[in-house]
């Protein structure tokens, strides 16, 4: 019916036919099988948290876990995970700490490497019962991102959060402004 209606329809119907059938042809059964397959690279984020990242940052995925249960005066292990570092020349990476954290004997800047994931482990030590956070900044080709993890010693207060310091932004979320080095 269609050719009766026009003699190329049918022409193009046939040609579209013939370009999908290609294309399922063209795709290996294995690369079906290698997308169901978990990513090897995960296995060493067990139960790690992945920050947000936001669209017109560094593009380096940051994730990280906390193991132990903070004490005031007592070393904790934070476990640092980054992949996504594209720049031949690496991607910076800076560590900080507000309200009363410290860094251990772990350099406050070093450098990612370039196409691999990098694993950390550092030690960071509360001075006292609350919520102090361990920032860290990672850049690559001139876009810097940054995350803050809280480190809880003690109970987290009930109620709501002290809001000293915050502002509220156009998409109405909390921003707490921080002077960066």
């Amino acid at each position: 019916m269609l050719q009766r209606l026009h003699p190329m329809i049918g022409s193009i119907a046939r040609v579209g036919a013939a370009a999908w059938l290609m294309l399922a042809l063209a795709t290996p059964p294995q690369a079906a099988a290698d997308a169901a397959r978990p990513d090897p690279r995960a296995a060493g984020v067990a139960g790690m948290k992945t920050a947000p990242m936001k669209g017109n940052g560094s593009g380096v995925t940051v994730r990280y876990r906390i193991d132990g249960t903070p004490r005031a005066g007592a070393a904790i292990p934070v476990v640092l995970s980054f992949d996504g570092v594209t720049d031949p020349a690496g991607a910076s990476l800076r560590l900080q700490t507000e309200g009363g954290l410290s860094l251990g004997s772990a350099a406050e800047s070093r450098t990612l490497p370039a196409g691999a994931a990098t694993t950390l482990t550092i030690e960071v030590t509360p001075s006292a019962a609350g919520t102090a956070y361990l920032h860290v900044f990672t850049a690559q080709y001139g876009a810097v991102s940054a995350i803050s993890i809280p480190v809880q010693v003690g109970k987290a207060p009930s109620g709501l959060p002290e809001a000293q310091g915050l502002k509220q932004g156009p998409d109405g979320e909390k921003i707490r402004s921080m002077q960066v080095k």
